[in-house]
């Protein structure tokens, strides 16, 4: 992970990018230069896109230059070939257990963060199987589509493990305790479509070759209509609520005054009284309501900026 308040240096393309065990490519990746949606691979041919280490520190990275890239305005994540993800390579071994337990932090878990601290919208492209982590950094992601065959499994009472990747924070709040009990209690695989899952994915596609391109078409209406700062609000005002109807109405009336100044609203409102798409330009760094963040960060690791000083990065 980076240092507190690290710079990133941001590349001048995704395409050209030396990852070892995912993809990214720009869409259309004919493109030169970096596009507002950015598809992200997991790439391990042979072993099914399982999660090692490597993997971990490439997400990491990427996401984090995903963040403070204002080129970059919605991600979508699938897995090369048959499969999403078949979980933790085995092979391998887990990440982590020789460092001192204090020191110690769940490698899924640094991504699902990583994903979860992205101010971009995220959507997954299971195209395939996704098992334990394979399926729980997922959680995070703003939108899930899966292939409806597709094999699904918290299967970490039948490896001698708990849940990780932050999924017993996401789990219940999206699919209910009662399904998500039941799932992590008979760590068993189910079919996508199975009712246990709820609305965890959703859309659902009869082939595995639809899966991304529905994705990618939900990406494009979400680049071309909607205001990243407005969208990422929404999610952390969801997820870190006040826990009280109160409390999140006063949180809202903060939020949504201070909004009423900012670039993206006024253009919202300009562009559908013209009746013309919108120009949305906010980003986080420059349209942040003062009342960001309401929550008291817990700092696994200070939030980096880019680094703009480079225009011809070496990356």
């Amino acid at each position: 992970m980076p240092p507190p308040h690290a710079r990133i240096s941001i590349p001048t393309s995704y395409n050209s990018l030396p990852w070892k065990e995912i993809r990214t490519t720009h869409y259309p990746e004919s493109s030169t230069t970096p596009t507002p949606i950015i598809v992200l691979t997991l790439y391990r041919p042979g072993k099914h896109n399982a999660f090692t280490t490597k993997m971990m520190l490439e997400l990491e990275e990427v996401f984090g230059m995903f963040d403070v890239d204002d080129r970059v305005k919605c991600i979508v994540v699938t897995g090369h070939g048959r499969i999403f993800c078949a979980g933790a390579d085995l092979e391998q071994g887990f990440v982590g257990g020789q460092e001192p337990i204090n020191e110690h932090r769940d490698g899924g878990g640094r991504v699902t963060l990583a994903i979860n601290s992205c101010r971009k919208p995220t959507i997954g492209a299971l195209q395939g199987s996704a098992v334990g982590v394979g399926i729980t950094m997922t959680l995070p992601m703003n939108i899930r589509i899966a292939y409806r065959a597709a094999k699904i499994g918290f299967v970490f009472a039948r490896r001698g493990l708990v849940m990780e990747a932050c999924s017993s924070f996401f789990l219940p709040r999206l699919i209910g305790h009662s399904r998500a009990m039941h799932l992590i209690t008979t760590g068993a695989t189910y079919r996508a479509d199975d009712k246990l899952f709820g609305t965890l994915f959703s859309e659902l596609c009869d082939k595995p070759e639809d899966v991304l391109p529905k994705a990618i078409e939900i990406a494009e209406d979400v680049v071309k209509n909607t205001s990243v700062v407005s969208t990422y609000l929404m999610k952390e005002l969801m997820y870190r609520d006040t826990g009280s109807p109160e409390g999140t109405h006063l949180l809202d009336s903060r939020v949504i005054y201070e909004l009423f100044t900012s670039t993206d609203n006024k253009e919202g409102v300009k562009s559908f009284l013209e009746k013309r798409p919108a120009q949305f330009s906010g980003t986080m760094e420059n349209s942040a309501p003062a009342a960001y963040p309401w929550w008291m960060p817990i700092d696994i690791v200070g939030r980096a900026k880019a680094d703009k000083s480079d225009a011809k990065s070496k990356l």
